[in-house]
């Protein structure tokens, strides 16, 4: 069933708590990519346009210590949304008590009060039941627009929207729709991408993909251990020893549905300067590492993509931060963007990343903003944040 969204809700002169994902990277106390707290301009701009009284609330990093406390105030988060928007903007320090209590009985129409640091509350994280009453009574309303997050069961996303009457944002509604479209209902062919250091990380994803997926390609480190599975040398490359036997099960059932790369850029030491050697899976070399797929993968994989309808791409072909192991991952991501017709999503996380350092962040179908949030999705896995979300 679909859920319902902010435009399901009369927003007018209502008291509107907002989750957002404000986890924007920074150094030394200033903001290096604002790209998440623009995600959420859409949804913002849409309650000052209709009335509403505002609260933001948001996560930034990880806070354990006091000192963690000072690196991670929100503060920036609000300077750099006050220039962003045409509405007052008031910054409250704290995450409870007094002065956040008048700052919100004080909001005009249109207007935005941007909260502290969810994190700094211990309870955030165990979704804690007084913190998530305490939240719910500064607001009427619930947004949920904060996709990076959806996957915690945490009190500021499934905890007061438990509570207040809710929606989903225009973010996270897009999200849905598209992850939804490409995983749960794809226009076949459908091929996955899978890629990324381990296979630990991913295998519940791989798992699922393949009941689903027409194909299923396997690039980055992850690959090796398939490759060791089948019995190849594959040197010093990043092999999880433990997950051999799993790999062996997953090659056993896939039907011809796993691409595995058949040649690989291979040096001698993980470094930008390291020696290379591009190899077949029979001739790497037993003193270098695999970290890039090869010309001949590059081949393999582009025929793989040809005529697809529907992508979905999770993790970098090789270690694309540096440039001589970059190519893997570009020549796929030139190739997906040049499908005429098809339905492209990129899973978040080093994908995104990658696409978006490499010049294509505009010509895929979507690219998500939550990494940890679209793998649990691509997984099969109920999100705690969307689920508690009411249905139209």
């Amino acid at each position: 069933m679909a859920k319902r969204t902010v435009k399901d809700l009369d927003v007018a002169g209502k008291r509107v708590i907002v989750r957002c994902d404000f986890n924007v990277p920074r150094k030394d106390g200033k903001i290096t990519n604002d790209n998440r707290i623009i995600q959420a301009l859409p949804t913002i701009k849409y309650l000052i346009e209709n009335n509403a009284k505002i609260i933001l609330m948001s996560h930034l990093g990880k806070v354990k210590t006091e000192e963690d406390k000072a690196k991670n105030d929100l503060r920036c988060v609000a300077d750099r949304l006050s220039e962003l928007v045409d509405t007052k903007v008031t910054f409250v320090p704290v995450t409870r008590g007094a002065e956040l209590e008048e700052a919100v009985a004080a909001l005009n129409d249109g207007e935005i009060v941007v909260m502290q640091n969810t994190r700094y509350e211990k309870g955030e994280s165990k979704n804690d039941e007084e913190l998530a009453k305490y939240w719910a009574s500064l607001g009427d309303l619930f947004v949920e627009d904060a996709f990076g997050s959806v996957h915690r069961a945490h009190a500021s996303t499934a905890g007061i929207p438990s509570i207040l009457p809710n929606a989903l944002g225009f973010l996270v509604e897009k999200e849905v729709k598209m992850l939804g479209a490409a995983v749960d209902t794809p226009e076949r062919p459908f091929v996955a991408i899978i890629g990324g250091a381990k296979v630990s990380d991913k295998i519940a994803v791989v798992d699922n993909l393949l009941k689903k997926a027409d194909k299923v390609l396997i690039g980055g480190g992850m690959a090796y251990t398939f490759l060791k599975a089948m019995g190849y040398n594959v040197g010093k490359s990043l092999v999880e020893e433990d997950k051999l036997e799993l790999a062996k099960e997953y090659l056993a059932k896939a039907e011809g549905k796993l691409v595995l790369p058949v040649d690989h850029v291979c040096a001698d030491a993980f470094a930008e300067d390291a020696k290379t050697v591009v190899a077949d899976n029979e001739n790497i070399p037993a003193d270098y590492m695999g970290l890039d797929i090869g010309p001949k993968s590059v081949a393999l994989y582009k025929e793989a993509l040809a005529g697809a309808k529907t992508v979905v791409w999770n993790g970098p072909m090789g270690v694309f931060e540096m440039k001589p192991f970059a190519n893997g991952t570009l020549e796929v991501c030139t190739a997906i963007s040049e499908l005429p017709g098809a339905t492209t999503v990129i899973g978040g996380g080093d994908s995104a990343a990658a696409a978006i350092q490499l010049g294509f962040a505009e010509k895929f179908s979507h690219i998500s903003t939550g990494g940890g949030a679209s793998l649990e999705y691509m997984e099969g896995k109920e999100l705690p944040g969307i689920a508690v979300i009411a249905e139209k």
